[in-house]
């Protein structure tokens, strides 16, 4: 029996850490969570988990203290420690075996699609650890097959919701709280493997964790994790005095969404960096009261939308630990659609619309407190190439099938000295999700993805271009297919900074059976027959710097690979080139002339 006041928060008696070992359990620790990363991809049986990496795994301490994570979703880990704090408080008869499911965004989870597994760790009956794996279902029986409920106004439209459940005893499943998830549950033996998969995650972190406990001493381990906190409390105190003192505002909006924000949803930060107490408060109060639909932020979400955009203007190499997260202070008001929701309002898509306007606005703070720093803003899009598609596969003998695919991003914004990164999604992503495989999707779900590719000129301009986005056409197989969406973008495309331009919009659109084109809403889901195709082009990144500054020679190379046209390059880069190399004309010296119409 353990609660949060149990000795794993103590400090450890003795001398100080030696120093190697500082940096050699770190490292031990990262792998760990890495072995729990590929543990959950390789026997997870979705494609959203499995080909497109929709998980995160991480290690805490047992009084809640962010310990490790590695190769995670920034939005999945960066306020992971809200998902366990209730767990100690619901609970007093915690034992070793148990593990505990909370998809609930109202016991800290993130939103009712990722399901937080929590596993306790005892070394010697000693509660010390938690291993925790968050994977996002492909469906959690919601009343359309979908787990992006744009217009669901309350929690009671979004499926199964498990607060703080305990899920295993004594090392085996509870069968009463699993068969509740099947029979709720469209595709259960699907969500049946993805939950083993992440069961599997975490009982391997915990048998990673006694391993190391035993090794090297509980008292060795406690003052690891004392001094680590204490690293990464001082490194993030000396990355913040190295900005200047002042404080900073910047305004977004996310597009209208009919019948539930028709002019949008304005986004408003303010960032105040104070060096000399080592703090940067992050303040989202003054925004509008939660909306009657699925687009709410949690108070997980919105905590960590903060802190990631933050992290996203400071040094990489920062221990991302409960130690430099705390350096983040974070001001958010209840019944806020970017703070604390009021139960029971929806908040089926706390994890991407919002979430990356309110990223991007925070990262976009930074890029007004001087030359190098801030970021253009990520791609806006939950475009056709996220949708959730399901229906019946009649190639095998009706199965039905629900599955959100990702056959197509949008683009990162550019930051100095560094173009977008191509395919990295929205902010909330963070570049860890990975694109669907054409061909493996195509093997496990029955459509057919004509085409793929960067959009041309679709990124911001700038000295340092955001990159593009990626469009393309699918199409079902033998059957009729229904695809949920909810695009933002395509209205208010990613904005670039320090001169930098705006990206093209998102969009969707159809292609009925005789060819025909029409333009898809933002929002919403559509039935497409066997004979009929959607498509899709995502958003890119925002611009970063004059774009006349650019290095023609990176224009040029933009041009060659087709995400830039001529016309754009002469227009905004200012360099003129043609594709046949008839035209150069860049104002350079002759060498370089040379060089370049020698590469073209």
């Amino acid at each position: 029996m353990a609660n949060a006041t149990g000795v794993a928060g103590e400090a450890a008696a003795g001398s100080q850490l030696e120093p190697h070992l500082l940096p050699v359990l770190s490292a031990r620790l990262s792998a760990i969570v890495r072995e729990m990363n590929a543990t959950l991809m390789k026997a997870s049986r979705s494609s959203v988990i499995k080909n497109s990496k929709d998980f995160s795994c991480g290690l805490l301490t047992f009084d809640h203290r962010l310990l490790s994570v590695e190769d995670c979703i920034p939005i999945h880990i960066a306020a992971l420690e809200q998902a366990t704090k209730p767990l100690t408080e619901f609970f007093d008869d915690i034992r070793p075996g148990d593990a505990f499911m909370n998809n609930c965004p109202y016991t800290g989870n993130s939103h009712h699609a990722d399901m937080t597994l929590c596993v306790p760790v005892f070394v010697d009956d000693e509660p010390m650890f938690w291993t925790l794996s968050r994977a996002h279902h492909a469906d959690i029986g919601a009343p359309i097959p979908t787990t992006y409920l744009t217009e669901a106004a309350t929690i009671y439209e979004e499926g199964v919701h498990l607060p703080c459940v305990r899920i295993q005893e004594g090392f085996k499943d509870r069968a009463d709280i699993i068969r509740m998830c099947r029979t709720k549950i469209r595709v259960a033996d699907l969500w049946y493997g993805d939950y083993l998969a992440q069961v599997g995650a975490c009982r391997i972190g915990e048998r990673r964790l006694k391993e190391l406990t035993e090794r090297y001493g509980r008292d060795v381990i406690k003052t690891f994790i004392r001094e680590w906190m204490d690293y990464g409390d001082r490194m993030m105190a000396a990355e913040i005095a190295k900005l200047p003192k002042g404080r900073w505002r910047f305004e977004n909006r996310h597009d209208p969404v009919p019948g539930v924000a028709e002019d949008g949803i304005p986004v408003n930060v303010e960032v105040e960096i104070d060096p000399d107490a080592g703090t940067i408060t992050v303040d989202t109060t003054d925004n509008v009261d939660c909306v009657p639909g699925g687009l709410n932020l949690t108070e997980a979400t919105a905590t960590a939308s903060c802190r990631i955009g933050v992290f996203y203007n400071l040094n990489p190499d920062l221990p991302h630990n409960q130690g430099s997260a705390d350096r983040i202070r974070i001001r958010l008001r209840e019944n806020c659609a970017l703070g604390i929701p009021r139960y029971p309002v929806g908040t089926s898509v706390a994890t991407t619309n919002l979430t990356s306007r309110l990223i991007a606005a925070v990262a976009s703070c930074f890029a007004q407190i001087g030359t190098n720093n801030g970021m253009g803003e990520f791609a806006y899009s939950q475009a056709l190439g996220e949708a959730v598609i399901s229906g019946n596969d009649q190639t095998r003998g009706g199965l039905p099938f629900v599955n959100q695919v990702f056959i197509g991003y949008g683009g990162g914004g550019a930051s100095h000295g560094y173009d977008g990164w191509l395919s990295s999604g929205a902010a909330c992503d963070g570049g860890q999700m990975q694109v669907d495989s054409v061909e493996v999707v195509e093997g496990m779900y029955p459509i057919v993805i004509e085409e793929r590719g960067c959009a041309r000129d679709s990124g911001g301009p700038g000295t340092w271009d955001g990159a593009p986005g990626i469009e393309g056409t699918f199409r079902p197989l033998g059957g009729a297919m229904t695809v949920y969406w909810g695009s933002d973008g395509d209205v208010t495309p990613a904005k670039g900074v320090a001169g930098g331009g705006a990206a093209a919009t998102s969009g969707n659109w159809r292609r009925e059976a005789d060819g025909t084109v029409t333009t898809l809403p933002a929002f919403g889901d559509a039935t497409i027959a066997a004979d009929e195709a959607v498509r899709f082009r995502a958003c890119g990144g925002g611009g970063y710097g004059d774009p006349a500054a650019r290095d023609p020679e990176r224009v040029l190379r933009s041009v060659r690979r087709g995400w830039v046209s001529p016309e754009r390059a002469r227009d905004v880069h200012r360099v003129a080139v043609s594709w046949n190399g008839a035209t150069l004309d860049w104002d350079l010296d002759e060498n370089t002339t040379a060089d370049l119409r020698a590469a073209l």
